[in-house]
This record gives C-alpha cells, sequence and structure tokens, in this order.
C-alpha cells in the first residue's frame, strides 16, 4: 500500500517556481518590445519537456556564467505563464482562461512536446467549446494543422468542413486555408456538396494563393497554367469530374482544360458524347451526400442518403439505374416526415396515430446492430384492423408496392427491390402492426400500446427475398415519409 501526496508536492512546486533564490535558467518569451523574463530549473524542465530538453542541450552556458539562457520569440507570455504553472504543479485552471486563450495553450503545448497537455486539450474543447470553435473557425483550423501531433482537432475541423461547408468552404475566408485541411475535405465520400461546386472552390482557393493572376483563363498564358496546375497539383486529382453533368462540364471544366491531363479530358469528352463509353480512367463513385429539409426541401432523415432517396425514387417511378445515370441524383419528390422511431416512439399505436389515411409512403428501417437499411413502398393508404389476427386477416390490396434493402447507406447501387407478386396480400393491416409488406416484412407488438417486440423479414408476398436470413432482429430506428411531387 501507498500513500499520495500530490496536492501539497504541487503546492511547494509552484512555490518553487515563485521563488527567484534557487533557479538556474533565465528564459525570454516574446519579442521586444513586450519581452518578459522567467526564471526556471533545468531538471525540472528537461524532464517535464523534450522541447526544451533539445533547446538546452543545444545552448551552452554563458561563460562566466553558470545560468542557462534560452529564448521563445515566438510565444506569448501570458500563455508561457500558464505552461509554466502545468509543468510544475500540474495544474490548469480552465474556468479562469479565456476560450481563445486554451487554444493558444493547446497550440503552445504541442510546440513544447507537453503530450499530455495535448490530449486533454484537445478532448476538453472539442466536448465543451464546440460551438466556439465553429465560429473561430479559421483560428481554430490555423492552431490545428500546425503538426501531426493535433489529430483529433484536426479531425473536427476536417468533419465540419464536411459536413456543414456551407459554413466553411462557402465563407468568404477559405480561401486561407491550408492544401492539407482543403485536401482533408475534398477527399472526403461525405463532403455535403455538389460536384460543380468542389470544382469551383478548388479554382477560388488556387486563384487566392496566386493573387497576380487573372480570373478569367482566356487571357492566361502558358505560364499562368503552369503556375496554376503546380499550385492544385494534389487537388485536381480528387475532383470527380466524372460526376458533373456534361452541361457543367462544358461550360465549367473545358474553359481550364489545360490544368488536366490530355487523356483525362479526352476520356471526359467521350464520356459526355458517347452514353456506352467505357473510360479508362478510375471513375470514383459520386460522394454521399445527407440532403436535408433545410437546404434543399427533399427529405430529413437520420437514416439514409440522397443516394438511396434518388434509388428509391427511380424505383417509385419505374426508372431504369443503369450506368450512365447512377452519378445523376433523381430527386422529382419531396420526403414529408410523418414519423421517427426514436422521435416519436415505437409503439403501433404512435404509428397509426402518425400513419394511418396517409397515401403514397416510404418506410426506412435501420436493423440494429448493422449498416442494414430494409424498407418497404406503399402507395396506398394504411390502416387499423381490430380484428384478432387469429380470426382474420385484413390486407392492403396493391399491384405497385416494393420492398427493399441497401447493405448501409453508402452502397445503394448494390441494392436490392423486390416488387409485390400476389397484389391482394401486398400490405397487412393490424392494431398491433407497424407497416407490414405482407408477410415478407413483419413488424409488430404484443398490443398497441407496447414497443415492437418482432420484427423479421420473409419471401411470401414478393417477388424474391431481400435479406439472406429470416431471423428475429431488433431495430434500431425507422422513419416513415410520405412522398409529394415536388
Amino acid at each position: 500500500m501507498s500513500a499520495q501526496f500530490f496536492s501539497k508536492l504541487s503546492q511547494n512546486y509552484i512555490e518553487l517556481l515563485k521563488d527567484d533564490e534557487y533557479y538556474d535558467i533565465i528564459i525570454e518569451v516574446g519579442d521586444d518590445p513586450n519581452v518578459k523574463i522567467f526564471h526556471a530549473h533545468m531538471n525540472i524542465l528537461c524532464y517535464r519537456s523534450t522541447y526544451l530538453r533539445r533547446i538546452l542541450a543545444s545552448n551552452k552556458k554563458n561563460s562566466g556564467n553558470d545560468l542557462a539562457h534560452i529564448k521563445l520569440p515566438n510565444a506569448s507570455s501570458e500563455i508561457f505563464q500558464i505552461i509554466l504553472e502545468y509543468i510544475y504543479g500540474g495544474i490548469l485552471s480552465l474556468d479562469e482562461k479565456d476560450d481563445s486563450d486554451l487554444l493558444k495553450v493547446l497550440g503552445t503545448a504541442d510546440k513544447l512536446n507537453l503530450q499530455e497537455l495535448v490530449e486533454y486539450l484537445q478532448e476538453y474543447l472539442i466536448e465543451n467549446k464546440s460551438e466556439w470553435l465553429e465560429q473561430h473557425f479559421e483560428f481554430t483550423q490555423q492552431i490545428s494543422s500546425q503538426s501531426n501531433n493535433l489529430s483529433k482537432l484536426q479531425e473536427f475541423c476536417t468533419n465540419l468542413m464536411v459536413q456543414y461547408p456551407e459554413k466553411i468552404l462557402k465563407s468568404l475566408n477559405f480561401t486561407s486555408l491550408s492544401e492539407k485541411s482543403l485536401i482533408s475535405a475534398i477527399k472526403s465520400d461525405d463532403l455535403q456538396m455538389k460536384e460543380i461546386e468542389v470544382w469551383e472552390h478548388v479554382l477560388k482557393w488556387g486563384l487566392a494563393q496566386n493573387p497576380t493572376l487573372i480570373p478569367d483563363p482566356k487571357s492566361w498564358s502558358v505560364e499562368d497554367f503552369k503556375t496554376m496546375r503546380n499550385t492544385l497539383q494534389h487537388c485536381l486529382p480528387l475532383v470527380r469530374f466524372f460526376c458533373l453533368s456534361s452541361k457543367e462540364f462544358s461550360q465549367k471544366v473545358r474553359p481550364y482544360r489545360k490544368l488536366l491531363n490530355q487523356q483525362l479530358i479526352e476520356d471526359l469528352l467521350n464520356f459526355f458524347l458517347e452514353s456506352d463509353y467505357v473510360s479508362s480512367q478510375n471513375i470514383q463513385r459520386p460522394r454521399n451526400i445527407m440532403i436535408n429539409e433545410i437546404t434543399n426541401e427533399v427529405i430529413c432523415s437520420l437514416i439514409v442518403n440522397s443516394g438511396i432517396v434518388s434509388t428509391i425514387s427511380r424505383w417509385i417511378d419505374k426508372v431504369d439505374i443503369n450506368d450512365s445515370n447512377f452519378k445523376e441524383l433523381y430527386l422529382p419528390y419531396k420526403f414529408k416526415l410523418l414519423l421517427r422511431g426514436s422521435r416519436d416512439g415505437f409503439t403501433p399505436k404512435r404509428f397509426h396515430e402518425l400513419c394511418d389515411y396517409k397515401r403514397n409512403t416510404v418506410t426506412f428501417i435501420k436493423i440494429e446492430g448493422t449498416e442494414e437499411i430494409i424498407g418497404g413502398y406503399n402507395p396506398i393508404i394504411w390502416e387499423s384492423s381490430s380484428f384478432p389476427s387469429w380470426l382474420t386477416l385484413c390486407w392492403g390490396e396493391t399491384k405497385d408496392s416494393f420492398i427493399f434493402s441497401f447493405k448501409n447507406r453508402n452502397n445503394f447501387k448494390d441494392a436490392i427491390v423486390s416488387y409485390v407478386k400476389n397484389m391482394n396480400c401486398a400490405l397487412l393491416f393490424s392494431d398491433n402492426a407497424g407497416p407490414n409488406f405482407g408477410n415478407d416484412i413483419i413488424i409488430c407488438s404484443s398490443n398497441e400500446s407496447t414497443n415492437y417486440d418482432k420484427f423479421r423479414c420473409n419471401n411470401c408476398y414478393y417477388e424474391k427475398p431481400i435479406r439472406d436470413s429470416d431471423d428475429y432482429n431488433n431495430i434500431e430506428d425507422y422513419e416513415v415519409f410520405q412522398i409529394i411531387k415536388r
């Protein structure tokens, strides 16, 4: 057994820091005329900071003086005082610090290789000051990009750019982003921007790095194109040109074609001119754009993305999906949210209260413990039935319903769709059930007011199975939307 007395130890070391009698290092912090002198102790600094150890090892002591002397001209004296109190006493009082000071402390701690403090401050800022970090994104990004050691803050910044590009990449000051930060955003499959916007912002960023270039490429010389190509050499391969429309390519890309290699231009021209052309290029799939009701008035979902919505809409309208149209979003409908389990509850009663007598509905079900999404389209209304299931079944009849499954929300091209083959048993209505598609998707409970306790998929009244297993599963969340022509 051992007793620990860290509080008193910390207090004693803080007193040592303040004592001007036993120091053996002089540290000059800041630039003239704002230089401040600190007194410290070599042994403590060497064992607390590997950076300071290297500095002290490379600085010889002044002749005739047993004091070591180092300079930190790019540091803030106020921030360095905070750092010293941490080094000596293991103390960092967060309540007394401005948010901007905490970010500066993080940056200085990173330079001094104070890994414990770096890890703690990254987590603290992200968990407790995320709104402030977002509002001061430029400063946050500047600190995060100073080294690879700030990976958590870098990830925070990248996720913010990817999920909310309208706040960052579409802001007036996005051109101040480092190349590394811009690349981390535009290489993401989940960047929430149309590809033509990605291209336009890459060009805008490149022009900002070359302020002497005139924006109009018609006036560019061979050297101008070479300069711009060198600036964007790591960004250009990340733009998904094959995901543009032919009009976008013609109007927005061709004027800058000298930035791209000739083979890519030839392939793009053939791709847009010939519907059956097979490119030699490694064509990247469209980004996984999550459409939300605020930005484009299509859908607000926690389960599905634009690829799934576009695929469902094509199935509803019986539009073939092929290699020539998979890259284009097909969004003729607005998806109006009627029910979300995590918001409204998982009981049959809530389903019928919110969804009965609504035509043209699409149900999405996220299966717990997997990335799989299943569901179905019902062109007629949902109803309740008071008949006990052992006496009679109340069926809904339609020839236009279908059920479907997606392995995950990003793999919509390999989805399974199964159309109804027995229109007399397309839907099953019950007070104790949710959206049942025949006996092929069963979601029900022991009574109308308790959460669903039975959920499985079979192959009975629809053309083919949508899952490999007919085992019972749990529902992580589910949503029901009514589709309305836009």
